[in-house]
């Protein structure tokens, strides 16, 4: 056990020297505000993609997914088919409207339409869902490497964290691109083996068939509710994440854009299926474990080499979806917050260190959190519920900037915020989920201010016939 020890952590220890090393190459183009947030230069749609990609089948996702396959069945792949079909929309309605924009913060986007309350309002909804996001990242990513290396999960969790928050502080946003690119391939190489290893240990897939309960294979098995919501979420989230508008806008065209959308589209199905019957092997190998331990005790019990793929999959995805996060909340926070009123005449270097030790500082709230966490994907869907109420705002700015009014957008936000974190801590009362109050707060707000609008214009109206 000793030696399997050693040999997962040799070799997972060298891959971050790797990522490392490749962080550490291009932190000559995180030398001002603009490369750290940019880049620096276009990038080819793939490596957008992988960007992506590497975020969206992060730990929390393959974990939390593994975990819901493990106590309601392949059904739980439909979380994964939510993001996919957010992909495939978002190259199909938006790409080309935000690219015009010529912005890269939708916070920036909506005060054009809507006035800086809703900007500001806008900025601190997409900060407090990355961070919520990230809690779900390092709590999934405690558990990986707690269960691997047999210590004990919350140190696990900061070690995780610490390596995570070094990543981003040193080579910024093409960082972040070229290390997530890496990332992405080992993941959907490390969940392949993972699969195979736990379909050859189960007798087959053939063989779960028999052994384990119908529902476990039932398509509609988490129900059409929790599918739904899913889809709300999953959609919402895709539409208004800042690190993929940050990624989109800065291909070299818009069909290139799409293209990145397209490919992260095709590959996000199958992985959620992948990852959903792994969940279901190991309900039928280890019953009597915790369903947060489905996927980690699984990787526990595979070879060595093939095992320590897997993990330096999970964790490089990991760190590059905490990379993203909080690099996005950075460069909200400088775009929005510190240069319209911090920065009054300071040079460019005060807004490089303001963003480098924002990132430090947004990277460690979510580490403490995570400490406490254990129902990954739920946590990971608030924060995606949360992204649905922008997702409204952005297709109503983009496709109906006359309907409502500056007020209703911004009541719509403040209103989405309390009801759903609400309705979440209550426990989704009823079986009602919190991602619908997401959704249909805005809107209801919008609808209002919509009517009060059309009915104080019927006034003036008669105002002006009076004789």
């Amino acid at each position: 056990m000793l030696a399997r020890t050693t040999l997962i952590i040799g070799v997972t220890a060298l891959y971050f020297a790797l990522v490392a090393f490749i962080g550490y190459s291009v932190r000559r183009h995180a030398s001002s505000s603009a490369g750290f947030t940019e880049g620096g230069k276009a990038f080819a749609p793939w490596l957008i993609a992988a960007l992506m990609l590497s975020e969206f089948i992060g730990s929390s996702v393959s974990i939390g997914t593994a975990q819901k396959g493990f106590e309601d069945g392949i059904s739980a792949a439909w979380n994964l088919v939510a993001l996919s079909m957010g992909f495939l929309l978002l190259g199909v309605l938006l790409v080309g409207r935000y690219r015009r924009t010529k912005l890269n913060t939708i916070s920036a986007i909506l005060e054009q339409t809507y006035g800086k309350g809703v900007r500001y309002a806008a900025s601190l909804l997409t900060i407090f869902s990355l961070n919520v996001v990230a809690v779900a990242l390092y709590a999934s990513g405690g558990a990986v490497l707690g269960a691997v290396m047999q210590i004990d999960r919350g140190i696990a969790t900061v070690i995780v964290g610490i390596v995570a928050i070094f990543f981003v502080t040193v080579g910024g946003f093409r960082s972040v691109i070229y290390t997530n690119t890496l990332n992405a391939a080992i993941k959907y190489l490390g969940i392949v083996l993972a699969l195979a290893f736990a379909l050859t240990e189960s007798g087959g897939y053939a063989h779960l068939r028999t052994a384990l309960p119908s529902r476990m294979f039932d398509l509609s098995g988490v129900g059409v509710s929790q599918i739904f919501a899913w889809m709300i979420a999953g959609i919402g989230s895709i539409f208004a994440t800042q690190y993929v508008i940050q990624g989109i806008v800065t291909t070299p065209d818009d069909k290139g854009a799409r293209r990145a959308c397209y490919y992260v589209s095709a590959l996000m199905m199958p992985f959620g299926a992948i990852v959903a019957l792994i969940g279901v092997c190991s309900a039928f190998l280890y019953p009597g474990i915790k369903s947060i331990d489905a996927f980690p005790v699984l990787i526990a019990h595979m070879p060595p080499l093939a095992a320590s793929i897997v993990v330096i999959g999970l964790a490089g995805a990991l760190f590059g979806g905490i990379s993203a996060s909080t690099i996005a909340s950075g460069t909200l926070l400088l775009r929005d917050f510190y240069e319209p009123h911090f920065k009054a005449g300071k040079g460019d270097r005060a807004s490089l260190r303001f963003i480098r030790i924002s990132t430090v500082v947004i990277g460690l709230i979510p580490l403490v959190l995570a400490l406490f966490a254990s129902k990954i994907l739920l946590i990971a869907f608030l924060g995606k519920s949360l992204r649905a109420t922008l997702a409204v705002m952005i297709l109503l700015c983009f496709y109906a900037p006359r309907f409502g009014t500056p007020r209703g957008a911004l009541t719509g936000i403040v209103l989405s915020i309390v009801t759903t974190i609400s309705w979440f801590v209550a426990g989704n009362p009823y079986g009602v989920d919190s991602s619908y109050f997401a959704l249909g707060a805005p809107v209801a707000a919008m609808t209002v201010s919509q009517m009060l609008k059309v009915r104080q214009r019927g006034r003036e109206l008669a105002t002006v016939r009076r004789p």
